[in-house]
């Protein structure tokens, strides 16, 4: 399967867009953030 053909979405952090990887596989439909910083930063990017 190519890069291209793997489902995408925008991180609500940063709003860049990333696309699926084998470890979240299983939690897809859960995954909102594009990387662990972007996760830890979570509450003051929201919150501004």
């Amino acid at each position: 399967m190519k890069k291209s053909d793997l489902p995408a979405k925008t991180c609500v952090v940063c709003g860049l867009p990333f696309v699926w990887r084998k470890k979240w596989a299983r939690c897809w439909d859960d995954v909102r953030y594009c990387s662990e910083r972007c996760r830890r930063h979570r509450r003051s990017s929201v919150e501004r």
